[in-house]
């Protein structure tokens, strides 16, 4: 998991959501190793290689939501994500139940948003030595004279 953020930490004690919002925070981290948190704006900003991913909004409430700031550039089809604008989308949490609902699909998101601003380097193809040919190998020739 990537590192954690102690001013994040401060900013999320005593939130109504906080429960939520930690738990949701664990699941953005804990999906790739290139994620990194920070506060902006007065909330949690979640990003990778310096392209915000996404962050806590309306963190009053009992209840969590995260926007997907460019949500729209994402790859992929999300069954919760809501939006049809142009950038932002949205995910919204009513309960544990809900976040425990849609945990793999916003493991997902952060996944193919950390592929998207930083892909992988390409595994090394295994270079395995090109075996002799197995069989009889060349015929004997008998020396008879």
């Amino acid at each position: 998991m990537a590192r954690r953020d102690p001013d994040v930490d401060r900013w999320l004690r005593g939130k109504p959501a906080e429960p939520l919002l930690r738990r949701l925070r664990d699941v953005i981290m804990w999906a790739d190793e290139r994620m990194t948190e920070y506060l902006k704006y007065g909330t949690v900003q979640f990003a990778c290689n310096g392209g915000d991913f996404a962050n806590f909004v309306r963190h009053g409430e009992k209840k969590a939501e995260i926007m997907f700031n460019r949500g729209a550039r994402i790859p992929g089809s999300y069954r919760h994500l809501e939006g049809s604008g142009p950038s932002a989308r949205h995910m919204r949490f009513a309960d544990m139940a809900d976040v425990d609902l849609k945990t793999q699909e916003l493991s997902n998101l952060a996944v193919a948003w950390c592929d998207l601003m930083q892909p992988r380097e390409p595994r090394a193809a295994s270079r395995r030595r090109t075996a002799a040919p197995r069989g009889r190998g060349r015929p004997r020739t008998s020396s008879k004279s």
